[in-house]
């Protein structure tokens, strides 16, 4: 795909990312919106997401994300969807099928085949912010801030490139991206490994309540909605906890979930290889990759729990039979 042969006529672009924007999303959101502000500046360019989490406003732009979701356009002439397919885009889905183009960039396995008139979807790729490069034809035009945005979402998709989704594309990518004189130790430590008084409470809380099943190979935990408001805690406090379960010694499976609602909770899983998480996420509707994926379910804390055992289970058979 050459991105701005694909949208180089319109006059109204819109771009926005899932529910609940992590680092990929913010920057492969944040990135394309600067550079194509910069090369189509006849045209009318609106990023569309939640608001982003304050370790984030070091992106220049940030601040001009439309997160009250009011559309430039009633009809955009094209909209781009990037790191999800357009179920997990909230209130922008309904912009995204109104276009008269849609297109859908992204790397989760769940989405393979894409959800636009024009799809580029490549699920060995590191991130979407990765994609982001490649689609970028005329790499004159990326400058430090647009280089920086798509850094930021590739370290956070990779976790800082000690995930098995870092190839050496992946490298060779960051390489490039850092050539364009940005602080990037500062950028990996303010945006990755920085973490509030509050969220450091509220990760030791989890792990202190966590629990070891499946003969050790798995282990959960969860925060419910009167743990949050005791810490006075947000969803993106809750970033990281699920991939510190699964650095505990023998554990293949981690699952850590929080309440969203009246018997109704967001739950994320890591696994090592063993267990294909992706499947697990997609047997109750959700999706993500191999080794990290996500899903809301319904159900108290218990059932939730044997049900996600169920199908961890399977999983870990076939592995073992194979």
């Amino acid at each position: 795909m050459k991105i701005f042969e694909e949208v180089k006529d319109a006059k109204t672009i819109g771009i926005s990312g899932h529910i609940r924007p992590d680092g990929d999303c913010v920057g492969s959101v944040m990135g394309l919106y600067l550079y194509l502000k910069k090369v189509c500046p006849e045209a009318q360019v609106q990023a569309m997401i939640e608001k982003p989490a304050d370790i984030f406003s070091c992106i220049r732009g940030v601040e001009e994300i439309s997160s009250d979701f009011k559309p430039v356009a009633e009809v955009f002439d094209v909209y781009i969807a990037l790191d999800a397919e357009k179920s997990r885009l909230g209130e922008a889905e309904k912009f995204f099928d109104s276009a008269k183009k849609k297109i859908n960039i992204d790397h989760h396995i769940s989405n393979a085949s894409g959800c636009g008139d024009v799809n580029y979807v490549v699920p060995t790729a590191s991130s979407t912010s990765e994609l982001i490069y490649d689609v970028i034809e005329d790499k004159s035009r990326i400058d430090e801030d647009i280089a920086k945005a798509l850094y930021i979402g590739i370290i956070h998709d990779t976790g800082v490139f000690q995930y098995s989704n870092t190839s050496p594309k992946t490298l060779k990518t960051a390489a490039e991206l850092i050539s364009y004189g940005f602080d990037f130790p500062e950028i990996i430590d303010k945006t990755f490994y920085e973490k509030t008084y509050i969220q450091n409470q509220i990760l030791g809380r989890a792990l202190l309540e966590s629990i070891l099943f499946m003969d050790g190979r798995c282990i959960v935990s969860m925060i419910d909605k009167k743990t949050m408001a005791f810490y006075n805690a947000v969803p993106h406090d809750l970033d990281g906890i699920v991939s510190q379960l699964r650095s505990t010694k023998g554990v293949e499976c981690a699952i850590f979930m929080y309440q969203t609602g009246n018997m109704e909770y967001k739950v994320s899983l890591r696994s090592n290889g063993v267990v294909n998480v992706s499947e697990v996420a997609a047997f109750f509707g959700g999706g993500g990759h191999v080794k990290a994926a996500g899903v809301t379910m319904q159900g108290t804390f218990y059932d939730i729990v044997n049900n996600l055992s169920a199908q961890i289970e399977k999983q870990l058979k076939k592995t073992e039979g194979n």
